[in-house]
């Protein structure tokens, strides 16, 4: 199995190369635009910009950041210059948090050539390479798309068999229903299992080695990722525990990209308290 990931180092010899199309994904939670002006202070050379918001999320659909019809996300490929044989990496300055959504979005297009950069900008800068405020002009691409096939809705999650595992990828506060700082309701899906994106990662936000990972599942009694429904706030960082899972050779588990900011608005039960 092939690692999603791209180290520094190996960014930086094939930065200026024109097959390769580097992507900014920064975004902050309840500070919309701020990815953007991050963006614009500084960047890793030859990296054009992505928003979580007008980019990587539609404007119909459920929750919060509901998946781009595949002909909109199409043309935001075209404006990155991304083809099919564009090797695609992606960054941002949380780990991969964000940065896993583009990930999981390119690949469920069956594009195999993404990649997310290991520790992200703080990475880049830790191995001593500069940033640069230019912005790039790519070329325009070209990328065929397809329906998403990875995804489930709110219905398939709560007439879920026994035998399917739902994870969680928010903080342990908001599983718990401690504190829910955007959406209507606190707690979570009854039967979910927490699993903190976070925890997927070292001190310097890069990821772990994929046999620890394996065990991370394994200890939450997860052998078979076919049996998984990732899911979190918004449908984001359950991609990153959707990565982890690869990483850690247990199969691509199924999203749920409303999750929570779509369960808590409808009327679906709800609990709280510590894992089951």
């Amino acid at each position: 199995m092939a690692v999603p990931l791209t180290t520094a180092v190996e960014l930086a010899v094939q930065v200026d190369h024109e097959d390769v199309c580097i992507v900014d994904c920064r975004w902050y939670l309840g500070e919309p635009g701020l990815g953007l002006q991050a963006y614009r202070e500084d960047h890793i050379p030859g990296a054009a910009y992505a928003s979580l918001d007008k980019d990587l999320s539609g404007v119909e659909g459920p929750g919060r950041h509901p998946l781009p019809t595949p002909e909109s996300f199409a043309r935001t490929l075209s404006r990155l210059g991304v083809t099919s044989s564009t090797r695609v990496v992606v960054y941002d300055d949380r780990g991969g948090a964000v940065a896993s959504r583009l990930w999981w979005m390119l690949t469920d297009q069956g594009h195999g050539m993404t990649s997310v950069l290991d520790g992200g900008i703080q990475a880049w800068v830790a191995a001593g390479f500069a940033l640069t405020t230019d912005s790039p002009t790519p070329p325009v691409g070209s990328f065929p798309t397809r329906p998403w096939s990875g995804v489930v809705d709110r219905r398939s999650v709560a007439r879920r068999d026994r035998h399917t595992v739902v994870i969680d990828a928010r903080s342990p506060e908001r599983y718990r229903g401690d504190e829910e700082p955007v959406d209507p309701k606190a707690g979570h899906i009854p039967g979910a299992i927490s699993l903190p994106q976070a925890d997927n990662l070292n001190d310097d936000l890069t990821f772990l080695p994929s046999a620890v990972l394996r065990t991370r599942f394994s200890n939450a009694g997860i052998a078979d990722a076919h049996l998984v429904i990732s899911q979190c706030g918004s449908g984001v960082t359950a991609c990153h525990n959707i990565m982890a899972m690869e990483m850690a050779g247990l199969g691509r588990p199924m999203l749920y990209v409303g999750s929570w900011s779509d369960w808590s608005t409808g009327d679906l039960p709800i609990t709280t308290g510590g894992s089951p």
